[in-house]
């Protein structure tokens, strides 16, 4: 509420809704680095994983991007939280690389061409953006995980998005609306997208005529997203330092 603070817009559009976000931490156990590295020093890796459901209303697109930049804000408080707990050595300036890599999914009920996959994938967006509607935002870098620069609002985390490359006509189908609201973004400094799964067949939504879900066939009108991924380690980012090898972790 204290960002909120001299601010109607705030708090009658984006405080008065109730979507939510989950992070957990992750760490690599045991068995998966490749067998055939041999170290009396195996590096400990840790993964950010985060889950995050956007208001669904276009007429509400500035919400949107307030809420993800919310969202970006409290993953970038707790790497640094963590980072600091993981790499007691490290200085927690906003200018280091990450130590922990972040992966980020979620229905964000916004399409490819909106603010809010604009902020995520280049990291960051204008303040004059047409999905703030020109609303009376105030200091909106207290929203932001980095200083104002520019007359843009940024975000340190470098993402992709695993579904860049690949043509989906939805992920979402319902009787009144079919487009791509849902994603999957990871840090492409770490990590790297060995496939993904592809489309529904279109073909047969037409052959089931089926027009809109959830129906008797399909029980979600939200489509699975998924995707297989490599994580190179880096020496220079685990907890024991010390020089820039990589080693590849099992895929299982």
């Amino acid at each position: 509420m204290a960002n909120a603070e001299g601010c109607e817009d705030m708090l009658n559009r984006v405080m008065t809704k109730d979507n939510i976000g989950v992070i957990a931490l992750l760490e690599m156990r045991e068995g998966c680095i490749d067998p055939s590295f041999n170290s009396e020093s195996t590096p400990r890796q840790l993964l950010m994983v985060a889950n995050a459901h956007i208001h669904w209303d276009p007429e509400f697109c500035d919400v949107k991007l307030i809420q993800i930049m919310m969202l970006m804000k409290e993953l970038k408080k707790f790497q640094e939280e963590e980072s600091h707990s993981f790499r007691p050595g490290s200085s927690g300036s906003q200018n280091d690389q990450p130590a922990i890599p972040l992966l980020l999914a979620g229905d964000f009920n916004s399409l490819p061409e909106s603010g809010v996959i604009e902020y995520l994938a280049k990291g960051k967006i204008s303040l004059n953006h047409s999905d703030f509607k020109e609303m009376d935002y105030k200091k909106l870098f207290n929203f932001s995980s980095s200083p104002e620069q520019n007359g843009h609002i940024s975000h340190s985390f470098r993402l992709h998005s695993a579904y860049e490359n690949t043509h989906m006509d939805f992920t979402n189908h319902t009787f009144d609306f079919k487009g791509v609201i849902d994603y999957v973004f990871y840090s492409s400094d770490f990590m790297s997208p060995l496939g993904v799964l592809g489309p529904m067949n279109c073909d047969w939504f037409e052959s089931q005529k089926v027009v809109g879900c959830p129906n008797p066939n399909v029980m979600s009108d939200h489509f699975s997203l998924l995707v297989e991924f490599e994580m190179p380690l880096n020496f220079s980012n685990s907890v024991t330092g010390g020089g820039n090898s990589h080693i590849v972790l099992s895929r299982r």
